[in-house]
């Protein structure tokens, strides 16, 4: 077998991965959100309050940002990294956000809970050999056209490194399929948790590329098995400054938790949803 470390024939019980005071793989299903980037720190400090008072365990939200046009925005860099750890302290919610950069991996470390390397640079061997020497979490997001076989792969390159605290993230794969943004394959759950210990979430946002599909699809991933998710919600859609189109507003977001409750609790999972602390909808 190519990927030792990540097998369950390697380790047979299933990883748990702490993150202070939260887990992924565990009965607690894990729930990341935020903003699909940084765009301003009151913006971001309010929605990180809103969040925490729905019961998420994570923030999520890209200070360096890779987009397919150049001219997009890009993120606010060390800036972005400093409102996220402000974010922080505020909640008490530990921070997730993604590196492109081996330059970066130090930088990004002294911020971040946990370190995301994203779909496009999953096979970039030498970063994710430097985030592998490093003690901090990995979320790995599954390349656009990656095999499970490859995924885990990319995985093993973290762990021989000695890093073995790797959080797999499913985020859909590019297919002929149009109507989305890339098609979400629910079938690597359950396949990802035979062949590996490693926990596995799934991130409906970019799968769908449309936030009427977010939630059917992240309470199908739940079903199916996920460990947890990683969604974008955004107190104002339309002005957001990256994947607008794709994020959940507050109340959306409310009523996602709400209904991601029972759908947990059918498949031995506890989801906190705490939306009776939602004090308003619109915070900008």
């Amino acid at each position: 077998m190519r990927y030792k470390l990540a097998s369950r024939k390697e380790k047979t019980e299933n990883t748990i991965i702490t993150v202070e005071d939260s887990s992924v793989g565990g009965k607690q299903l894990a729930v990341i959100a935020g903003p699909c980037a940084v765009e301003d720190r009151d913006l971001f400090i309010k929605t990180a309050v809103q969040l925490k008072k729905l019961g998420v365990q994570m923030l999520r939200g890209g200070a360096f940002k890779p987009r397919t046009s150049p001219y997009a925005f890009q993120g606010l860099a060390e800036e972005g990294l400093k409102i996220l750890a402000e974010a922080k302290r505020t909640t008490g919610l530990p921070v997730v956000t993604e590196v492109m950069d081996t330059r970066d991996v130090e930088l990004v470390a002294g911020y971040a809970d946990v370190i995301q390397i994203g779909s496009r640079n999953m096979q970039n061997f030498v970063l994710l050999k430097e985030v592998g020497r490093g003690n901090r979490p990995v979320l790995l997001k599954r390349g656009l056209a990656a095999t499970i076989e490859e995924w885990l792969m990319a995985a093993e390159y973290i762990m021989a490194e000695g890093n073995k605290n790797i959080i797999l993230c499913e985020r859909g794969i590019r297919t002929f399929e149009t109507h989305t943004r890339n098609t979400l394959d629910i079938s690597a759950i359950p396949a990802v948790q035979h062949l590996s210990h490693l926990p596995v979430i799934v991130d409906p946002s970019h799968a769908a590329g449309k936030w009427g599909m977010v939630a059917p699809l992240a309470k199908a991933a739940v079903a199916a098995g996920a460990d947890g998710l990683i969604i974008e919600v955004h107190p104002c859609p339309d002005k957001a400054l990256s994947d607008g189109g794709q994020s959940l507003t507050m109340s959306n977001f409310s009523e996602l938790m709400s209904q991601l409750v029972p759908v947990a609790a059918a498949v031995g999972r506890k989801c906190n949803y705490e939306g009776k602390k939602l004090v308003r909808q619109n915070i900008i």
